[in-house]
């Protein structure tokens, strides 16, 4: 059983009540075996040794809103027609890209053709591409006229829209039947529209309870879980109401939605987004949108209602993880940890709070919760090393120069290097 024993390292545990501590870590197999809160080696067989030189070692960090079919490009319409075949491999490459950034974990969130996300999920897990662990989604579902509706009135090709379009529970239940048949591991359904589609803004609410309660019914039927795209307060609650675990964006609500989301926290994730509302606002011109024209499509109305939406959430306790809505133009891939330091500036997380949204957090949104996202004995052995202290600089988590190494499953994803006073040998 192959080993790596961690020594001179700074440990981050991943909970907010632990304070970081100089110690070792030993991995055997794809567990971490033992944790050392001293400076002294732990004994044990042969094992390649990682001497940190005070590096920092925490969990691996999950995105819980990853979209890896999304090609960087500007619009829906240039995600969805790059040809499958291309599409594939662009995304076993953003894969790869992802996890040796330090994302060990990644929550599909909904991919630009049907069996894209299934198909790259199987992969990693077969060992025939590099990636994280990852939970495939479905495309985005969405009425006539919704977010996601890209179809063209001279066109009779459905299929070529972003999204899948149902106009009934009945064509609801036949598309969520499609996906869960292709082994999704969720059902993305768009409940609200979306300021970057200015016919269906965000604080609008487009499909019907009917429509919804039929896609959860199959969910259910199958074990599955339900995710939606819900910008708007009342598409929100309608989540909330039929029984939908993972709920992306809630920029707007009101007491009875913050009343809500408090009573199922217990249940209940939010990957807000926010870094694509500031890039909207502040970092989009070269792609044809003026900061005076995306506060005229809504954004900057969204950005203040999402901040004080989220500060009120974390005050009440609603899990909020970070990620998405990264792979356009203006939030390109392998970003992702911006929205850590998003959390920091603009909601009032400690850098700590921030941390534990991408690993405990983590671990629980990707249903592993008990072995999944702490350093801990027993756990399954997905770490990063990084120069530096994330709680005194969160911004180091977005730099690839200072993610050291990456291990998933107790394999190295990302080598560390032997340059910097950092030592890697083989000892008995």
């Amino acid at each position: 059983m192959d080993s790596t024993l961690f020594t001179n390292v700074r440990i981050l545990e991943g909970n907010v009540g632990s304070s970081p501590w100089l110690g070792s870590v030993l991995v055997e197999g794809n567990r971490i075996k033992r944790v050392s809160r001293s400076g002294s080696s732990i004994s044990g067989g042969p094992a390649t040794v990682i001497d940190g030189a005070g590096a920092t070692l925490m969990p691996g960090m999950c995105e819980a809103h990853t979209h890896f079919s999304w090609n960087d490009a500007a619009t829906l319409s240039a995600i969805q027609s790059m040809p499958l075949e291309e599409h594939v491999l662009w995304c076993a490459k953003v894969a790869k890209r992802y996890l040796e950034a330090g994302f060990t974990s990644c929550v599909g969130a909904a991919c630009a053709k049907p069996r894209l996300d299934v198909v790259i999920r199987n992969a990693i897990n077969s060992g025939q591409i590099p990636g994280p662990r990852y939970l495939a989604a479905s495309q985005e579902i969405t009425v006539p006229g919704g977010l996601g509706d890209e179809t063209l009135p001279h066109l009779p090709f459905p299929e070529f829209s972003f999204g899948v379009n149902v106009n009934s529970a009945d064509e609801m239940r036949k598309a969520v039947r499609m996906f869960l048949k292709y082994g999704v591991d969720s059902i993305k359904l768009n409940l609200s529209g979306d300021n970057f589609t200015p016919d269906s803004p965000a604080e609008t609410t487009w499909m019907s309870d009917a429509e919804v309660a039929a896609a959860m019914d199959e969910v259910r039927v199958r074990g599955k879980r339900g995710t939606a795209h819900a910008r708007s307060a009342a598409s929100v609650k309608q989540a909330l109401r039929h029984g939908i675990d993972v709920i992306y964006h809630a920029s707007f609500t009101d007491e009875e939605t913050l009343d809500m989301l408090e009573a199922a926290k217990g249940r209940v994730f939010v990957a807000p987004g926010i870094a694509i509302l500031y890039a909207m606002l502040h970092e989009a011109e070269a792609y044809g949108i003026t900061h005076q024209k995306a506060v005229a499509m809504g954004y900057q109305i969204e950005w203040d209602a999402a901040i004080e939406s989220l500060k009120a959430m974390h005050r009440r306790g609603v899990r909020i993880l970070f990620g998405g809505d990264y792979g356009f133009a203006f939030t390109p891939h392998c970003q992702n940890a911006r929205d850590l330091e998003f959390f920091v500036k603009y909601l009032g997380f400690t850098p700590a709070e921030a941390i534990r949204c991408a690993t405990v957090y983590g671990g629980e949104i990707m249903m592993r919760g008990h072995e999944l996202g702490q350093v801990k004995e027993g756990y399954l052995a997905d770490l990063l090393l990084v120069d530096g202290d994330p709680l005194a600089n969160i911004g180091i988590l977005r730099d690839p120069k200072r993610i050291l190494a990456v291990m998933k499953d107790g394999q190295f994803a990302k080598m560390p290097e032997t340059d910097a006073g950092r030592e890697m040998r083989w000892a008995a």
